[in-house]
């Protein structure tokens, strides 16, 4: 192994582009492709569109940003849509399942990789499990509003916040279940529950400005108030040791403190990305799919914002209630809290689905490169990841039922934060180490659009508590243990490079040279006898021709049969009658005579196809000289006398009658049709 092999085959390894698209390393092709582009769409819509609509525009409207979240709304979208185009253009040129971890692999190495993807699987975990038990509060107010009656037992294991939640589990265990089976039902549900969504929405932006009062925007940022005990963040904690100022909610800060939680609503557009192996055409369709389901959801969003603060004052909000639903229910519009309640029950249900989808292929991705367990990357017979999503999913299950998430959304958002700084970097590092790649769609202004990506994710990133940052310093912490002890040594690269290349076959050597060529006789040495192919050793002739050693003579110099070795006999005539108008041009006077002479025919010396000397015909047929009916017995022509005597069927068939003049083509009858018009 070279010294630039042993370099390479380390923990930096990257994974060539080529190889993560081929089919030699299963990139592509692995899946069964069902998306489309207005899919793509559907797809970013029900994960983006939910939570954040239904729960945290109203929680941090009423903690942290008063009616200026909707600022806040536009900076995270802001940021996240920068991000979409780093996403978009690595996922035309990278079109597989792993989405922002294939991306590291293919511009920065393995490590890096790993780091990115562990964090993918901390976000995508506790994603499905914070929404799945939000989706058990908001199921078991419907169930409130709408008066059904729930028996005592089972409303002690229904709506809770930490431990054991029976609907949370339920949810959770019907879609793995869809998904594991490949059920085709789990796109068909997703484009019911997104386009319910929608109505909903609509619904709520109508009836919300029906209500609006301007009056309730003033002011528009609160002024500033000492933030709660345990909400530091990281920026609070550098301004305060710099300057000796405390933490505080509202105001300017409370602005961009808000944005970094919202940026848990707009999860979804990069999880498009994991779709691409699914997708067909996905380097083109994946970018545009991405780019406008994000672009519709921050308008739905930033709509449904200005509705909800503009119906009522966030003072009178109270943070422990679904607050939609309750704004809704303080301005007189009670039935709408039930259709609130119902949408958001559909909303939360799509964010699952589509959570648990790319939780599975980003598993899936890193069990096939073999830095998870490789048997996990295992396909069903439905041709889908079947032990990816019971795995990924049974996670999830046990993640939301033993841990307090609701308490762990910010860990949401650093995952996704996080991963978004490595793709924006990875943009400007394909673009410096492989420009030559094919990139159907560009980030316009790159290097300033990445660089404006990468300091927008970092304040993002500095806005989150001190305790989130610790508790993903721990995660990482256990991801980087788990890859020195199994993924390095398990690595699907490191096997490809420590493999050794495979020998070239030698040709193999022939006893004999083929049929009418000469043994080679080492008088060639190569063009021009300084380059090209070598001269064999000269042997006791020299390297010339060797004197006075006639070529052998091949077994078929000039076909079948040898020139000159002509039989004679009975079977010394040509085997076939020369044609007609031959036996005229010699009644005339000779080959060069006649209506069909010609210049340069002349009597052929001898017969090409005549038998060696002593060797038996193989084509003759025993004691008949002639054939198996000889002349004598039947006649010249089968249809003249002997058996068949004469008459009318005495004519060869075979012979046209002079001067018959046949039908034209358009006069001919055209017999029917057998079996009907397509009959063959």
């Amino acid at each position: 192994m070279t010294w630039d092999v042993r370099m390479r085959n380390n923990m930096f390894r990257r994974l060539p582009v080529e190889q993560a698209t081929g089919r030699l390393y299963g990139g592509r092709h692995r899946l069964r492709v069902v998306y489309r582009t207005r899919d793509l769409i559907v797809l970013g819509l029900g994960v983006m569109i939910g939570s954040g609509i239904f729960k945290i525009s109203g929680e941090q409207a009423a903690t942290t940003a008063g009616p200026s979240v909707i600022i806040s709304f536009l900076i995270a979208g802001g940021v996240c849509l920068l991000a979409a185009l780093s996403y978009a253009e690595l996922s035309s040129i990278v079109p597989v399942a792993g989405s922002a971890y294939s991306f590291s692999y293919v511009a920065f190495g393995e490590i890096w990789a790993w780091v990115v993807g562990w964090a993918l699987v901390l976000e995508l975990l506790l994603a499905a499990s914070v929404v799945a038990r939000a989706w058990s509060l908001y199921a078991t107010q419907a169930l409130a509003d709408f008066a059904v009656p729930v028996p005592s037992w089972l409303a002690g294991i229904i709506g809770q916040e930490k431990g054991f939640d029976l609907f949370a589990f339920g949810i959770l265990v019907l879609l793995i279940t869809m998904l594991a089976t490949g059920s085709r039902m789990s796109l068909r549900s997703l484009w019911f529950m997104v386009m319910a969504k929608l109505i909903v929405i609509g619904l709520v932006v109508a009836t919300g400005l029906k209500f609006f009062h301007a009056g309730n925007l003033t002011p528009f940022v609160p002024p500033a108030r000492p933030a709660p005990d345990g909400a530091t963040t990281v920026l609070d904690a550098v301004l305060g040791a710099v300057t000796g100022s405390k933490p505080e909610v509202f105001g300017i800060w409370g602005v961009f403190a808000a944005a970094p939680a919202i940026a848990f609503a707009y999860i979804g557009f990069d999880l498009i990305a994991t779709a691409s192996e699914e997708t067909d055409d996905a380097p083109r369709k994946v970018p545009r799919g991405m780019l406008t389901s994000l672009a519709i959801a921050v308008v739905l969003y930033v709509a449904v914002a200005v509705a909800m603060v503009g119906m009522v004052s966030t003072d009178r909000l109270d943070p422990a209630k679904p607050l939609l639903a309750t704004a809704f229910g303080l301005v007189g519009a009670d039935s709408m809290g039930k259709i609130i309640d119902v949408g958001a029950v559909l909303a939360l249900t799509t964010v699952i689905l589509v959570v648990l989808i790319s939780l599975t292929r980003v598993v899936f991705s890193m069990s096939r490169d073999g830095l998870l367990p490789r048997p996990i990357a295992g396909m069903s017979r439905y041709r889908v990841p079947s032990r990816a999503t019971l795995v990924a999913g049974g996670a999830a299950v046990v993640m939301s039922q033993t841990i307090n998430v609701l308490t762990l959304e910010q860990m949401v958002v650093i995952g996704t934060l996080f991963a978004f700084l490595f793709v924006s970097a990875a943009v400007l590092a394909l673009r410096r180490d492989r420009p030559d790649l094919h990139r159907p769609f560009r980030v316009p202004a790159a290097p300033v659009t990445a660089a404006a990506t990468i300091l927008a994710t970092g304040w993002l990133m500095l806005n989150l508590k001190v305790q989130t940052w610790g508790y993903f310093a721990v995660w990482m912490a256990v991801g980087i243990v788990i890859y020195l002890v199994y993924g390095r040594r398990k690595s699907q690269m490191k096997l490809l490079l420590d493999a050794p290349p495979p020998e070239r076959p030698a040709a193999a050597r022939t006893q004999a040279p083929p049929p009418g060529v000469a043994p080679f006789d080492g008088s060639f040495a190569g063009p021009g006898q300084g380059g090209g192919f070598p001269a064999p050793p000269p042997g006791p002739y020299g390297a010339g021709p060797r004197p006075n050693v006639p070529a052998p003579e091949s077994p078929y110099p000039t076909g079948r049969y040898s020139v000159g070795r002509r039989p004679s006999g009975p079977y010394d005539r040509e085997p076939y009658e020369r044609a007609p108008y031959e036996r005229e041009a010699r009644a005339q006077g000779g080959p060069g005579q006649g209506r069909y002479a010609r210049d340069d025919a002349a009597e052929p010396s001898a017969d090409p196809y005549a038998l060696d000397p002593g060797v038996p015909n193989p084509f003759a047929s025993g004691p008949h000289p002639t054939g198996r009916y000889s002349a004598e017995q039947f006649g010249s022509n089968p249809y003249e006398g002997g058996r068949y005597g004469t008459g009318p069927h005495t004519r060869d068939p075979y012979v046209q009658e002079p001067y018959v003049q046949e039908p034209y083509e358009d006069e001919r009858e055209e017999p029917p049709y057998p079996g009907g018009r397509h009959r063959r």
